[in-house]
């Protein structure tokens, strides 16, 4: 009786782990490597709050990456949760991608990492990432400190911004997989749920539109989610969650011009996700101190 692996003799397929501190690109490489946006970015550290994971189809390997939270010294209970969720997300993978910022060093975050993944006993491959903002002997004495202090099954400047390196990066990680048969079917690029996403999508336009404004206890529900027909439309009601009244202000706006912009901006790159139209109504709750609260963290997912 034939098998699957019969069919794919020498066929890689296994789990890439990402890890790095906040803020050092993570999401923007895995939505550089994918070609398509499943995790939102933004300039503004610990964007990401869930394992997402992307599925990556190359003609002999399926390189599936789980982007994690960024990896710190927290202490807030929101932010531990998420370095716990990393951390642990680490355990299960075939190789782990550490992604380090060349540009702006975060030494106690990295010297962190770097003493788990010691721990783990998994093949270790460096991005340095933003390699096109360092000048190229600052880029060489960080490759060479890097190269002495962990040994790497290999050691990648990347730029995902630029998309410069990403097929040596590739290579490299799809030479330490193990061999089998692809995992998941071959126009899958992510299992995460269009509702998942589409909460992501307007967290990150909140973001994006309060500035400064707006700390990260934001969080987004989608309270409805629903194909019809005729005419073809997805209506979604989505609230998003604030801590204090202040905040709520903050991002309806005078008017409810803030509100509108953020639910302008998030509805055209949803449609753009989904390939339909999309109504999209937004509500404003506050959840007094959801973030340090077990209980709410958990009715939010975390």
């Amino acid at each position: 009786m034939n098998t699957l692996e019969d069919h794919h003799p020498r066929h890689r397929s296994g789990f890439v782990g990402i890890a790095g501190p906040p803020n050092v690109g993570k999401s923007t490489l895995l939505n550089r490597i994918l070609g398509e946006k499943i995790s939102i970015t933004s300039s503004k550290p610990q964007t990401t709050r869930n394992r997402i994971l992307g599925i990556a189809h190359r003609p002999q390997a399926q390189i599936i990456f789980v982007d994690t939270p960024g990896v710190h010294g927290a202490r807030k209970a929101l932010n531990i949760r998420m370095v716990e969720s990393a951390l642990a997300a680490l355990d299960d993978m075939d190789v782990v991608l550490l992604v380090l910022d060349a540009a702006a060093p975060d030494p106690a975050s990295e010297n962190l990492l770097v003493k788990k993944l010691d721990l783990l006993r998994r093949p270790l491959i460096l991005a340095l990432n933003k390699t096109d903002l360092v000048a190229k002997p600052a880029l060489l004495a960080l490759i060479a400190r890097w190269s002495q202090a962990v040994a790497f099954e290999a050691l990648v400047p990347v730029s995902a911004r630029t998309g410069d390196q990403l097929p040596a990066l590739l290579q490299a990680l799809e030479a330490c997989l193990p061999l089998g048969p692809p995992l998941f079917p071959a126009d899958a690029i992510t299992d995460m749920p269009e509702r998942f996403i589409a909460a992501e999508m307007i967290r990150e336009k909140v973001f994006r539109f309060t500035g400064q404004e707006i700390p990260y206890s934001t969080a987004v529900t989608i309270e409805r989610f629903a194909e019809e027909t005729r005419p073809a439309l997805v209506k979604i009601f989505a609230t998003i969650h604030v801590e204090r009244d202040s905040q709520k202000g903050v991002v309806i706006g005078k008017g409810g011009a803030k509100l509108k912009q953020i639910g302008v901006a998030a509805r055209s790159e949803i449609e753009r996700m989904i390939g339909a139209q999309v109504y999209l109504k937004l509500l404003v709750r506050v959840e007094k101190n959801w973030s340090q609260d077990s209980r709410a963290l958990r009715k939010f997912g975390y």
